[in-house]
């Protein structure tokens, strides 16, 4: 009877390993699938771009003549530094505050409630619906495009991934740091800002990388908002040039000198948003 039942128990226990390592076996796969396309991007870019890159591609604009020397990314470097700025500028404080009142204040109150569907429900709006609102509301509005017009579209995109995040992080603070500061008689709102803002800066700060790393790629908005200007420019009044307007602009040129750039654009702006994700992966190992 024992000797039956051991029998049993080793052909489960086979059984169960073999299907420890099938499964496992189909992970490793699906691993590799997954990483492959992004492979396979990385090294497109880096092939079609490295060769193109030069000094005078960052320190030229692009108002040369098509085949000319002379033209280069200085204006569309610029307009997205400019844009970046003021989506952050905008964005960032708007999403801290908002996750503040989501993790410490509202909690579950139904405004609370309401605010946490809406920015889940945000972060799936295509982008270019954001573009076409803001091109509804402010552009149409000041009948032309402009900086401020694409800065305020980022913004509006940015804003979910921040107030989620700041909200999500601010929960993880123990509840012993907030009763310790009240205990010492610190106000609630500076024992937020001192103490629990504090301890979860770097959760926050990596929630921030990634909502500028996924906005500096953006195209649709700004083709509605910030349009495209081949001089330098840094006046939010005016259109100004960007780097996934060029690229969109260059790539389907039909000349081969701005097919070149728009792949030392790409190289140029995928090395940005991935020194980003590589910051904010430092920033929580550093919190670990």
């Amino acid at each position: 009877m024992s000797l039956a039942i051991t029998k049993e128990a080793s052909r489960v226990d086979q059984r169960r390993r073999l299907v420890d390592i099938a499964m496992r076996g189909l992970c490793i796969a699906a691993t590799f699938l997954a990483i492959i396309p992004l492979i396979a991007v990385l090294a497109y870019v880096a092939a079609k771009g490295i060769g193109n890159l030069s000094w005078d591609l960052f320190t030229h604009d692009s108002t040369a003549p098509v085949g000319e020397p002379g033209n280069g990314l200085a204006a569309a470097l610029t307009g997205t530094a400019v844009v970046v700025a003021l989506a952050c500028a905008i964005g960032i404080p708007v999403g801290v505050m908002a996750g503040v009142y989501l993790a410490e204040l509202g909690r579950d109150s139904t405004f609370a409630k309401t605010v946490r569907f809406t920015a889940d429900v945000m972060s799936g709006v295509p982008s270019i619906v954001v573009g076409v609102f803001v091109y509804a509301m402010i552009v149409l509005q000041q009948r032309h495009y402009s900086a401020l017009a694409g800065g305020i579209a980022l913004a509006i995109i940015m804003l979910p991934t921040v107030t989620r995040t700041t909200e999500e992080m601010l929960r993880l603070v123990p509840d012993a740091l907030r009763e310790g500061a009240l205990a010492l008689g610190v106000p609630r709102w500076k024992g937020i800002l001192t103490v629990v803002l504090r301890t979860a800066a770097p959760g926050i700060a990596t929630g921030v990388m990634l909502a500028v790393a996924r906005v500096a790629g953006e195209t649709a908005p700004l083709l509605f908002t910030a349009l495209g200007n081949d001089r330098v420019s840094t006046s939010l009044g005016q259109p100004i040039g960007t780097m996934p307007v060029l690229i969109f602009n260059y790539a389907k040129s039909p000349y081969p000198e701005q097919n070149n750039q728009a792949a030392a654009a790409a190289l140029v702006l995928v090395a940005f948003v991935l020194l980003l994700n590589l910051s904010a992966r430092l920033l929580v190992r550093r919190k670990k």
